[in-house]
């Protein structure tokens, strides 16, 4: 299995294959519209801005899990939208750890080591993926986006 072979749901419900960003570079979060590191969505959308044209895509999957979320994918959408001018793709309300996290946060955490554990610690960890599915690196929650603003260029010249 490779990421590739993910379906990932979006705000409305509807699904489809993270294939469909074979060849671009995925910069993957989990959200959280009333966490206290909310401020990340101004970077996020700032990079997403302007690397898109280059390759990048910004995915946010807003997890209610560390109890920081609306109470739908659809109202965390319209969250980041109006407060935070987010307009890279946003996901509908998922697990992000336990028996009931979605598959795609199984694959990265089985897949990329974190701070004493594999699992998502909190709200914004942030994982690069190049064009061709592999995991480049893991964030942390604190690392803001402009700290690995380097790293993404790098991915983005290969």
């Amino acid at each position: 299995m490779n990421i590739y072979d993910i379906t990932v749901p979006k705000p409305n419900g509807e699904e489809y294959q993270l294939s469909e960003y074979k060849g671009k570079v995925m910069l993957i979060v989990n959200t959280a519209t009333k966490c206290g590191l909310r401020d990340q969505f101004d970077s996020l959308e700032k990079m997403y801005e302007e690397y898109k044209d280059q390759g990048l895509v910004v995915l946010g999957f807003p997890s209610n899990q560390f109890g920081q979320e609306k109470d739908s994918g659809e109202e965390a959408q319209e969250a980041c939208r109006m407060a935070y001018g987010v307009t890279f793709p946003m996901h509908d309300l998922i697990k992000v750890n336990g028996k009931n996290a979605h598959p795609l946060f199984n694959y990265l955490t089985d897949n990329t080591k974190g701070f004493l554990s594999s699992g998502i610690k909190w709200n914004f960890t942030k994982f690069l993926i190049d064009q061709n599915g592999n995991i480049v690196s893991r964030f942390s929650p604190k690392d803001k986006p402009e700290s690995f603003e380097k790293d993404i260029q790098k991915v983005l010249a290969q």
